[in-house]
């Protein structure tokens, strides 16, 4: 359900996923996955359409062929993955927006651990905002809530007044077990986003509109 120019959203505080809603690191994700499935003879077009939006170690134990180390795995793909960042990019209209928001209404909420997230932020030239909640410091990944619950908290916010911007499934489904509006970063052909979620195309679609009432009000400006 894409959302039409000139609405106004207004919420408490804003909560962004990382991976695919602020910055764009899929290239460079499933060029390491995929080496690694062809190694081990995993079915790529199984694994693919499984792998976003969810802890990294998560994914290593679902995917893990019985007999192998789930540990060792976990460890070369992690050290594989905080090493490149080539190509990471921010997603269009991403530092924009974050630029005008008040930095006490919003932050991330990302199934990567601290360091990982740092370092994508980094090559993606965001600055990590200081109430981060990364996977480590979560007991129950996404699509469990406990995340996006845990951003609303840090943020003063119910979850209900909170705004999630997403684009994996389980991610989206995190945000809504939570309670708050989920906006979807995603094409109008994504597979990821479930029927009658809201989405928009990347983040120009956005404006901070100020406060109103309290209230961080965003104003889509484009389809």
């Amino acid at each position: 359900m894409q959302l039409e120019p000139g609405l106004a959203i207004d919420a408490q505080a804003l909560l962004f996923d990382m991976d695919g809603t602020l910055i764009d690191s899929r290239v460079v994700v499933e060029k390491i996955w995929k080496r690694w499935c062809d190694e081990v003879g995993l079915d790529w077009d199984y694994v693919l359409p499984r792998l976003h939006g969810v802890r990294m170690y998560d994914s290593v134990k679902m995917f893990t062929p019985k007999g192998m180390d789930v540990d060792a795995v976990y460890q070369r793909l992690y050290r594989e993955e905080v090493e490149d960042v080539d190509g990471i990019v921010p997603i269009p209209g991403a530092l924009e927006l974050l630029a005008t928001l008040p930095p006490d209404r919003w932050t991330i909420v990302t199934s990567a651990d601290t360091v990982l997230a740092k370092a994508r932020l980094g090559a993606a030239g965001i600055v990590p905002p200081p109430l981060m909640v990364t996977g480590e410091i979560v007991t129950d990944g996404k699509p469990h809530p406990e995340g996006y619950l845990l951003g609303a908290r840090r943020l003063g916010a119910p979850a209900s007044d909170c705004l999630v911007f997403e684009d994996a499934k389980a991610g989206i489904d995190a945000g809504r077990a939570a309670g708050a509006r989920v906006i979807a970063i995603a094409d109008a052909h994504s597979h990821e986003v479930p029927d009658g979620v809201e989405r928009i195309s990347d983040l120009t679609a956005l404006r901070f509109d100020g406060l109103h009432e309290g209230k961080v009000r965003l104003r889509v400006v484009a389809a």
